[in-house]
C-alpha cells in the first residue's frame, strides 16, 4: 500500500472559517501574537493566555470539518495516510483522519506547566469541558496550560514529522506558505522518487527544484483535483 504524508497548514482550515495563527498584522483572533504564543507571554501573564485558549475552544466548536479534510481522511480508504499539520485544531481528526501529527500542539489538550510533555498530566478536554478555570493546577501541582508549542519552545513531535515524510511515496503540502520553521524544512526529507504535490492559491517559499507539482487552488478545490490526478 502506497503512504501518503500531508503536511497542512492554516490554509487547510481557513475554509472551515478558521483563522491563521501567523497575520500581518501580528494579531491572532485580535490579541497579539507576543501575549498569547509565546512562551514569555505564559510567564508575564498565564490568566490572559488562559482565557484567551478557552475562548479559541469555544470558537472551535462551532467549525466543521471542510471538503479537503474529509478528501484527505477519504483517501485512508486505498493508501497509507499520515497529516503532519500546524494546525492546533481537531479538523482532520473530526474528519476522519487516523493519523494525525500535531507539531503545534494541541487546542483539546491541557497538560503541566512544569513538564508539558509529561502525558501521565495530559487532559483531554471534551466539548462538554471545555474551560480551565483560572489558577487550576494539574496534578503535579503547577498551572494547568494549554498544550501548544509556542514560540521559544522546542517541536517535540519533529523528528516523528521527519520519519513519516522520509518514508512516503507521495507527500502533499496542504495551504502552508513554507515560510514557518522547523515544518517548512520537512518537504527536504521527502526521498528522491517520491511524488511531491502542493496546494495553495498563493505564492509560496516552496524549493522549485524539487520537482514539486504545484495546484494553485484553495484547499478544498485543490484536493479534488489531486484526487482526479490520482484516479481516486
Amino acid at each position: 500500500m502506497k503512504k501518503i504524508v500531508f503536511l497542512t497548514g492554516a490554509g487547510v482550515s481557513a475554509e472551515s472559517g478558521i483563522k491563521t495563527f501567523r497575520s500581518d498584522d501580528g494579531l491572532w483572533e485580535n490579541h497579539p501574537v507576543e501575549k498569547v504564543a509565546d512562551i514569555c507571554g505564559w510567564y508575564e501573564n498565564p490568566l490572559y493566555v488562559n482565557q484567551f485558549y478557552n475562548m479559541l475552544r469555544s470558537q472551535l466548536q462551532t467549525k466543521q470539518p471542510n471538503l479537503a479534510h474529509r478528501l484527505i481522511a477519504q483517501l485512508e480508504e486505498k493508501f497509507d495516510v499520515v497529516v503532519v499539520t500546524q494546525n492546533v485544531d481537531n479538523l482532520h481528526e473530526r474528519a476522519g483522519s487516523s493519523s494525525v501529527i500535531h507539531l503545534h500542539g494541541e487546542l483539546m489538550k491541557v497538560c503541566s506547566s512544569k513538564d508539558k510533555e509529561d502525558v501521565l498530566q495530559h487532559r483531554e478536554l471534551t466539548e462538554n469541558d471545555l474551560i480551565v478555570k483560572d489558577g487550576e493546577l494539574s496534578a503535579d501541582g503547577s498551572l494547568l496550560r494549554p498544550y501548544i508549542v509556542w514560540f521559544g519552545e522546542p517541536v517535540p513531535m519533529l523528528d516523528k514529522a521527519i520519519e513519516e515524510v522520509s518514508s512516503a511515496d507521495v507527500v502533499v503540502v496542504v495551504g502552508t506558505s513554507f515560510k514557518v520553521y522547523p515544518a517548512a524544512g520537512l518537504i527536504h526529507y521527502a526521498r528522491k522518487d517520491a511524488q511531491l504535490f502542493c496546494i495553495d492559491p498563493n505564492q509560496t517559499s516552496a524549493p522549485t527544484s524539487l520537482g514539486i507539482t504545484f495546484i494553485k487552488k484553495k484547499a478544498t478545490e485543490g484536493m479534488q483535483e489531486l484526487m482526479k490526478l490520482m484516479k481516486f
